[in-house]
């Protein structure tokens, strides 16, 4: 599992003048939970998937987890919600992050994907907004919003590359 920028991994995935296929996974990593989304073959459009339990001891059971979805979906990067700081202080959240990853590469297993990290510093909070009005049990409203937390990461994401992808097209147009 190798970083890489974000137009990096824009790269990979746009060859030739095309997306190329290869889905992402979007990662929302907090204390306890994961959240997963993943996106359609065409990588336009992020779904919720599932919510991994994040245990100091379990990291070779996440990874399994995560190799079977690289395996399912042809997956060939991931897009990890980051929290950028606010006000030029690092958040304890950006910490927690990073040694996820790092936890996750020395599994050794990821050695052909590429990640890269995507700003996730609203995400919760605006998905928390979408929940609340639909007065969901706590357990099931925490699951739902790490789940679509990671969607809009990934969509995100997603966005811009399709705009980038639209950019890049329109740039090699002849000028009349």
């Amino acid at each position: 599992m190798k970083y890489a920028k974000q137009l990096e991994l824009f790269q990979i995935l746009f060859k030739n003048g095309k997306l190329e296929t290869g889905r992402l996974l979007g990662m929302d990593v907090g204390d306890r939970y994961v959240g997963l989304a993943v996106s359609n073959p065409l990588n336009e459009i992020a779904s919720p998937h599932s919510v991994l339990i994040r245990k100091q001891s379990n990291i070779n059971s996440i990874a399994d987890k995560l190799q079977e979805l690289v395996t399912r979906f042809s997956l060939v990067g991931f897009v990890i919600g980051y929290p950028l700081p606010l006000y030029h202080f690092q958040r304890p959240q950006a910490m927690q992050v990073k040694m996820f990853v790092e936890q996750l590469q020395k599994t050794g297993r990821f050695g052909c994907l590429s990640y890269t990290y995507w700003d996730e510093r609203l995400t919760s909070r605006a998905v928390e907004s979408m929940l609340k009005p639909l007065r969901i049990h706590p357990l099931h409203m925490k699951h739902m919003m790490d789940k679509f937390a990671a969607v809009g990461i990934l969509q995100d994401f997603l966005d811009n590359l399709q705009h980038q992808a639209k950019s890049s097209v329109q740039s090699e147009k002849p000028i009349m």
